[in-house]
């Protein structure tokens, strides 16, 4: 078998069993020689890494990991250096003699490379230095070019990034070998990097117990993951009371010792951590009022970053990550970044803006920016999303700044609508949508996501950091292949491309509401099936984990648990408690006998939860991840996470000796009979629906035995007759063919062994015939369509459309590009999205358009679209929603980041018969998902009704 890890210009690899084709790309990596390919592993043996001594000690670290990565590849460790006839030889352009030596005497072309910000060459140069016939070399423009081309050939080897922090174990290798040519590669983003966040209880648990607290150890862990993903940037861990310098005084030096920039957060001005003004501050938190005292603070901060790397964060924010005033206190905030700017001056010796500086444009900071501030040009603007994946705002495409763009984005938060801390919720797919926003508006200078406690945030941040390396080259056809390659790289070819789907699957499911938003009163139990339909791909993708666990080796199964299985059955699970703790409550309303079975079933989920969390904290490798899973995350009320998992309140009920019947019904959470109420079935059609659902239940303790009786030969019901201990489910369909015309309803006598009778309307609805159908048929007052099936996608003007597979809740996301197109309105021959439909009845119809909840990233107003039905003109539309709390649109906003979307709204006249649905483009950055046609009111459901018949 062939192993390959091409990584193209950027990490996207080539799962192992690649064509020979690709084994031959320049340094690829392949068990199989190439013509002219050199041995990095033979018979066993890895090549040793050289690196001179007075090459920085980034450098020297990293070489020692490829060293020790190659032995863990090959199963032994290289040879003492001796005088062996290859080598691995690495080094920093005017830092390593021995490179500037090898590149002046073998000629080696170090254009892109030479004075390029991080660029690095990988090259098979024959007879580099005497005693050395053929060697793999590795240039750096600077300390973290080499650092990267040395990393770039551990992941090429098969060493995973997550080797360490995932128990991901390198696959073991005989034979290795590097393909000749010259690889260039460096990054489109200037600064990369996570913000370790939110970190208490799990992370900050595993700390104390593994490390005693956030100390260089700790460290030297994460800033090895950031480095392996080919980042240069930390914000470090401040859950108070952490503080990263006072924390070790060996944090900082190891930080630059390895090569990883160090900043501060949002609300953490002048490389001071906020937790340090309760040990070395005095008074207020207040610069209008104690602004001396403050500068002291800060000047401090400046002083202790010496000459190290850094990024500085400028302004200031009120104490514990609030709001600094009411209002929007711009002169005050002017002031104060020309003090610190002043302060940075004074200290370093140097102009300002000779040192890297940030402003967050985070919250209410966005509405100073907003509202006219601004700040030297050298000063990195960073634009945040809004805490929940969507940007805020975005500069102009073009706009050009010495000190450029940036972007804050989140994985994790705690914050309201509501925490969300403990799974990967987070959609590769959107993250993608949303950078490739930002990279086509020139945001390239800074990238930092929130990733909370790191893990399970494995995936997430892997496609994150790998974006950022290269966006342009991140494509749609890359993006989608990266779960099925991220597996290869965890877990080996085999099975790559099934683990990816898995991966895929359960993000999906789980964005559609994060878990710590689920309540009983998620999926509808009574409305198209939705709660069955959800549990049935929970079920399907939980079987589909088990069943690769069992294929993998016993050495992957760590991995696999922390990375695959666990996201999986928990995920599983908790929609499983919720739907249980549903059927409880609605059950005992109801006077079910098997409420409590269902109570008892809550109990047992809730328990297994617990049990999954253990498994991952005390079984797998060996314990090493106690306190990871200890987020809550069962019982949230409000937006603050409850102090522990807390089992939803149920309903138990007494049950009777005696039989007596129930019956439930399809649309309706009522148990039947009702006092002076008819009961009644939503209509049947022959299309959208042949059949129905009714239930007999039993609310006794005794078997129960009923009879169903049709009022029509061509309406049939199903068992007709039988004996029930806790339920059963009737189905009733119709034979078309036999009901006479203009029928318009019928009737079912359910009549039980108590004598309890409850007698059910039955409408049906069938169109006189179905020629001249076309499209998407209505049925039961409505149609659904989901935006990937239109029957043209019109492009003018330079547009395409694209259809990003998995984005969304229900199948994908459809969207027009390049995002810096101009806005035009609607009408003539536009680019849009045609939907044929054949409606029953002419009248009234409202349209929702359900589209990601993207914002008003260009800050005009909504972005636009347009909608026409028929031949009407079209309507224009705009999303508007707003982040801002008192903002009229702010709950808006609240319902559109729980639900995962946004609906649009439009009302139209129409005829009856076939006729063309059409969405509009207006303004880029739109994701549609889905349609919805409705006619009247229509019944409830989270995920909307399935999609409708197409003719």
């Amino acid at each position: 078998m062939r192993f390959a890890l091409l990584l193209a210009g950027l990490a996207v690899f080539v799962a192992p069993g690649v064509a020979a084709a690709d084994c031959a790309r320049p340094a690829a990596v392949c068990e199989e020689a190439v013509a002219g390919a050199l041995a990095l592993i033979d018979d066993g043996v890895p090549l040793p890494v050289l690196a001179d001594d007075g090459d920085a000690p980034a450098v020297l670290h990293a070489a020692q990991d490829l060293r020790d990565d190659l032995a863990a590849v090959a199963g032994a460790p290289a040879p003492d250096r001796g005088n062996g006839p290859t080598a691995i030889i690495a080094g920093t352009l005017g830092r390593s003699l021995r490179i500037d030596r090898i590149v002046r005497e073998r000629g080696i072309d170090t254009g892109g490379v030479a004075g390029r910000w991080e660029a690095y060459l990988l090259q098979v140069v024959d007879d580099p230095e005497p005693g050395i016939d053929r060697a793999l070399v590795v240039v750096g423009a600077d300390r973290r070019g080499t650092v990267f081309g040395l990393y770039e050939l551990s992941r090429r080897i098969g060493v995973s990034p997550w080797t360490w922090w995932a128990d991901v174990p390198p696959p073991r290798r005989t034979a290795l070998h590097a393909a000749p040519g010259r690889f260039v590669d460096a990054p489109a983003v200037r600064y990369r990097g996570i913000f370790i966040n939110d970190e208490d209880p799990a992370l900050g648990g595993w700390l104390r117990e593994t490390y005693g607290g956030a100390d260089h150890r700790f460290y030297e862990r994460v800033f090895e993951l950031i480095l392996r993903h080919k980042a240069n940037y930390l914000w470090p861990a401040m859950w108070v009371p952490r503080a990263f310098y006072d924390d070790d005084p060996r944090n900082a030096e190891l930080a630059d010792e390895m090569g990883v920039v160090i900043g501060t957060t949002h609300h953490e001005p002048m490389m001071r951590a906020h937790a340090e003004w309760e040990t070395h501050g005095a008074g207020p938190w207040d610069y209008a009022r104690n602004g001396e005292a403050l500068r002291r603070f800060w000047r401090r901060g400046i002083e202790r970053m010496g000459d190290r790397e850094g990024v500085v964060t400028l302004g200031m924010r009120g104490d514990g990550d609030e709001a600094m005033t009411e209002g929007t206190a711009t002169a005050l905030l002017e002031r104060i970044v020309a003090d610190q700017r002043r302060i940075i001056a004074g200290v370093t010796g140097r102009r300002p803006q000779d040192t890297p500086q940030v402003w967050a444009l985070y919250k209410e900071v966005q509405d100073y920016f907003d509202a006219g501030m601004r700040v030297p040009d050298d000063v990195t603007l960073l634009f945040a999303d809004d805490n929940w994946g969507n940007l805020r705002r975005l500069p102009e495409p073009g706009a050009q700044r010495p000190g450029g763009y940036g972007v804050y984005y989140h994985f994790d938060y705690v914050g309201g609508p509501r925490n969300y801390k403990w799974i990967n919720t987070t959609q590769i797919e959107r993250t993608w949508e949303q950078m490739r926003l930002a990279y086509a508006h020139g945001v390239d200078r800074l990238w930092i996501v929130n990733v909370g406690d790191i893990k399970p945030m494995e995936l997430p941040t892997s496609f994150f950091l790998d974006q950022a390396w290269d966006p342009g080259a991140m494509t749609l056809e890359r993006m989608s292949a990266y779960p099925a390659a991220w597996a290869a790289e965890q877990f080996g070819p085999a099975h790559a491309d099934a683990i990816g789907e898995i991966l895929t699957r359960y993000t999906q499911y789980n964005a559609r509401r994060k878990p710590e938003l689920l309540s009983a009163d998620t999926w509808s139990l009574d409305n198209f099936d939705e709660a069955d339909r959800v549990l049935a791909e929970w079920d399907d993708l939980e079987a589909r984990t088990r069943r690769l666990r069992a294929a993998l080796p016993q050495a992957r199964h760590d991995a696999y648990y922390q990375l695959v299985e666990y996201p999986v059955l928990a995920s599983a699970n908790i929609n499983r408690l919720y739907v249980a703790v549903a059927r409880n409550r609605q059950y005992a309303l109801q006077g079910r006998a098997s409420a409590n079975a269902w109570a008892d079933e809550a109990e047992r989920l809730f328990a297994r939860d617990a049990e999954l969390a253990r498994v991952y904290e005390e079984d797998i490798a060996g314990g090493k991840w106690i306190h990871m899973m200890a987020q809550p995350r069962i019982g949230y009320t409000h937006w603050q996470q409850p102090p522990r998992n807390v089992l939803p309140a149920l309903s138990r009920v007494d049950v009777p000796e005696a039989a007596a019947m129930g019956v439930a019904l399809e649309g309706d959470p009522r148990g039947w009979p009702v006092v002076a109420e008819t009961a009644a079935l939503p209509p049947l059609d022959p299309l959208g629906a042949p059949t129905r659902t009714l239930t007999v239940f039993n609310r006794g303790a005794r078997p129960l035995r009923y009879t169903a009786t049709a009022s029509a030969p061509w309406l049939r019901v199903l068992p007709a007759a039988g004996e029930v201990d806790d339920e059963q489910a009737l189905r009733v369909e119709v034979d078309w063919a036999a009901m006479p015309p203009g029928t318009d309803e019928a009737h079912i006598d359910l009549l039980g062994s108590d004598r309890t009778e409850v007698h059910v309307r039955v409408p049906v609805s069938a169109p006189a015939s179905g020629a001249g159908m076309h499209g998407f048929v209505e049925s039961d007052g409505h149609i659904a369509i989901e935006a990937p099936h239109h029957a043209r996608a019109v492009a003018t003007d330079g547009l395409a459309w694209q259809t990003i597979p998995h984005l969304g809740r229900t199948l994908a996301g459809v969207t027009a590009w390049p995002a810096v197109a101009a806005s035009r309105p609607p009408g003539d021959d536009g680019a849009r999205l045609e939907y044929p439909v054949t409606l029953r009845e002419a009248g009234e119809v409202e349209v929702r358009v359900v589209v990601s909840p993207t914002l008003d990233y260009r800050n005009r107003g909504g972005l636009r679209f347009g909608v026409s039905l028929g031949e009407t003109e079209p309507q224009v539309v705009a999303l508007r929603f707003d982040p801002t709390p008192g903002h009229p649109d702010f709950q808006a906003w609240q319902r559109a980041v729980s639900d995962g979307v946004h609906v649009v709204t439009s009302r139209h006249r129409v005829e009856a018969g076939p006729q063309t649905l059409t969405l509009w483009h207006i303004d880029p950055g739109v994701v549609f998902q889905r349609i919805e046609i409705v006619r009247g009111p229509l019944r409830p459901s989270y995920l909307g009704p399935p999609e409708s018949v197409r003719r």
